[in-house]
């Protein structure tokens, strides 16, 4: 899990061959213009959600997990709380993962809670569990979702 604000993006862009191409769709884009939605970046591998929703609290929040995908949670307007725990030291699943939706849901309680900001974003992999949307009122936010399999795809072709 990285907690950060946009000044200190370059640091992270050697973690992923798409997250300077995610950092770039962030300068270039008004991201307050687009409406809630499914925004594609680079078909599958890279895209955007932007999400305008009504915070939940504490005890309404639910941890989750993706196996196939890194998010980039940017804080567009608000302040998001958003709880986080080791994947490995979840116990308490919900249900099943799911593959469609790239989502498996805990009962745990989060170890941490990140007070994130406007403008500032974590990154959440696989081995991150993590509860958002945690505040009071409005929260707006640009999810990315980077497909773990195009890391590999570009490492393959730089082994070549």
């Amino acid at each position: 899990m990285i907690f950060s604000t946009l000044s200190q993006s370059s640091r992270y862009a050697a973690l992923h061959s798409l997250f300077p191409r995610a950092f770039d769709y962030i300068r270039d884009t008004d991201l307050h213009a687009l409406v809630p939605g499914h925004y594609p970046i680079i078909g599958d591998d890279l895209f955007v959600i932007i999400e305008h929703e009504q915070a939940r609290t504490r005890a309404e929040a639910q941890l989750e997990c993706h196996r196939k995908y890194i998010d980039i949670q940017l804080v567009l307007e608000g302040v998001d709380e958003i709880g986080w725990k080791p994947l490995v030291d979840c116990r308490e699943p919900v249900d099943g993962y799911s593959e469609e939706r790239d989502i498996r849901f805990f009962r745990d309680e989060p170890d941490s809670w990140i007070t994130t900001p406007t403008g500032a974003f974590c990154i959440f992999f696989p081995e991150d569990a993590h509860a958002p949307l945690v505040s009071s009122g409005l929260i707006r936010k640009a999810v990315f979702k980077i497909a773990l399999k195009a890391a590999r795809s570009a490492t393959a072709r730089l082994e070549r």
